[in-house]
């Protein structure tokens, strides 16, 4: 039986480089160039965003929370966010310099303490970001809060007062049920995001957007570790075309691989 529930969702809004832009390393190998280049939403947050709406179209979600963490031209991703359908947006700004060396643990202690002030019940962030590739963030706030977790989501639906997910693991897929308030981390199928209509794109500038600070939330976003180099990956070597399979194989046995 499938009942509805007014529920509050935040949703994280991470602006990253765009997944089309070839990475470039900085010269003195401190991190990536991030100066004249293209920055879009990260892809598992837009999922995110996608299913929060999904939700609330579905009379299960009351409102949906849109929260970024970074520099002033993270408003833009939050104004897609807005765009897209979220109903407000929180800002928590941090200086280019401390963003750059903004970790998961510090990103979750944020989130939680927006939870606790806006009186959010589920929380859907993306599985991980695409330039730092940690996978950390949602665990770290599910712990934090004392919730119940969901990874790798593809599929979510509101079963009385618990949520059941279907996850993405290695052997294929898992079902589980959790209690709500529960934090959700959304994989690649769980949907695809809509695109912002101009129309929503106007209205969304009219959406409220609350700028809160890191001490405002009483957080020490103090780095635990420090990034010692930045390498790009070894060149690929030219690969080799044989005309036989037994010249496959002879090459292979060259290199000991059988």
């Amino acid at each position: 039986r499938i009942i509805a529930m007014a529920v509050r969702v935040l949703v994280g809004c991470k602006r990253v480089i765009d997944y089309a832009v070839k990475i470039r390393v900085k010269p003195d190998r401190t991190g990536v160039e991030t100066q004249n280049v293209k920055h879009s939403m990260n892809p598992f947050d837009e999922i995110a965003i996608e299913e929060a709406i999904r939700l609330k179209e579905k009379k299960v979600a009351e409102e949906i929370v849109a929260v970024s963490c970074g520099p002033e031209k993270c408003q833009e991703t939050l104004r897609t966010a807005l765009a897209m359908g979220a109903d407000r947006a929180v800002h928590v700004q941090v200086d280019q310099q401390q963003y750059e060396s903004l970790q998961p643990l510090a990103v979750a202690k944020l989130l939680s303490k927006v939870v606790e002030k806006e009186k959010i019940n589920l929380v859907v962030l993306g599985k991980q970001a695409i330039d730092d590739d940690c996978n950390q963030t949602g665990q770290m706030t599910a712990a934090l809060l004392g919730w119940p977790q969901a990874t790798f989501a593809s599929k979510i639906t509101l079963v009385d007062d618990k949520l059941e997910v279907v996850r993405e693991i290695d052997g294929g897929l898992e079902t589980i049920q959790v209690n709500m308030p529960a934090v959700v981390t959304a994989d690649l199928r769980l949907n695809e995001p809509r695109y912002a209509t101009l129309p929503n794109i106007m209205k969304a500038k009219k959406k409220p957007m609350e700028k809160l600070t890191p001490s405002d939330l009483g957080v020490d976003i103090t780095p635990h570790y420090d990034v010692i180099s930045v390498e790009d990956p070894p060149q690929r070597e030219a690969g080799t075309k044989v005309d036989s399979v037994d010249d496959l194989v002879a090459k292979l046995k060259d290199k000991g691989v059988l």
